[in-house]
């Protein structure tokens, strides 16, 4: 539980409290990581479900997405354009680092971060005007199977960046491949939930496909680039493997 707890402080805004901390905590939490996107996603299902018995979806859809970046205060958006910035450009690795600690937004950031929000506002719009049953799964499947790929990058690369400077030193930490493990069984859980409340099962397998596809080539892209993840790097892979799934829920197949 104390897991779940340092999870949910350190992904969300939530007023959590804890008594004490342990460094160690902050890298075995990970494993929770989906638990606490299925809590985002579902603060976003309410807010669409609720909405669009007013508003026309597009305007639900950007109701919903708000409420799961004010849920987070933009922390993965925060990451995918500090990411662009970065290694949008033909850089070094040195330069790439250094300009991802720069809090100021360059031109590959703003466009990179207006894309995703609008392509998110898109499909969530698109599931607005769906069977409710279908948007909230979406949301639900894309918040938690993102931070799932985000755990699977974690662990199958080393901390790529500066270790001494890092904002979170215990992630910098290898990770271990039991937390990735407990990370699909929360995913395995959900996708169980959802099926018994009627989701079409190929849609769920989909859905962990794409964000599979999704970590499997920001992988590729931090090691080729980095030699390892950062914690910008992952904030990028959520919001990729976000949006895969939400595309994975909207095909017209």
């Amino acid at each position: 539980m104390k897991l779940v707890l340092v999870a949910l402080q350190f992904l969300t805004r939530l007023p959590v409290r804890l008594d004490r901390f342990e460094p160690r905590w902050l890298n075995d939490c990970v494993r929770h990581f989906p638990l606490v996107g299925a809590l985002v996603g579902g603060v976003g299902a309410a807010v669409m479900v609720a909405a669009v018995q007013f508003w026309p979806a597009w305007v639900a859809a950007l109701l919903a997405l708000a409420a799961t970046v004010a849920l987070t205060g933009g922390f993965h958006e925060d990451g995918l354009a500090d990411t662009f910035d970065a290694l949008g450009g033909v850089v070094p690795r040195e330069k790439a680092l250094a300009i991802m600690k720069d809090s100021r937004i360059g031109s590959y950031g703003a466009l990179a971060l207006g894309l995703s929000l609008l392509l998110r506002a898109a499909l969530l719009a698109v599931l607005a005007t769906r069977p409710m049953l279908g948007a909230a799964a979406a949301l639900l499947a894309s918040h938690a199977f993102a931070r799932a790929a985000a755990v699977g990058v974690m662990v199958s690369l080393p901390y790529g960046g500066d270790a001494e400077h890092a904002k979170a030193k215990p992630l910098t930490l290898a990770v271990a491949p039991r937390n990735f493990g407990v990370a699909l069984g929360w995913c395995a859980l959900l996708a169980l939930a959802l099926v018994a409340c009627g989701v079409h099962l190929p849609r769920l397998l989909a859905a962990m496909a794409a964000a599979g596809l999704a970590a499997l080539l920001m992988r590729q892209w931090l090691k080729r680039r980095l030699g390892g993840y950062t914690g910008d790097g992952l904030g990028a892979t959520e919001q990729f493997a976000e949006i895969a799934v939400l595309l994975a829920f909207t095909a017209a197949v």
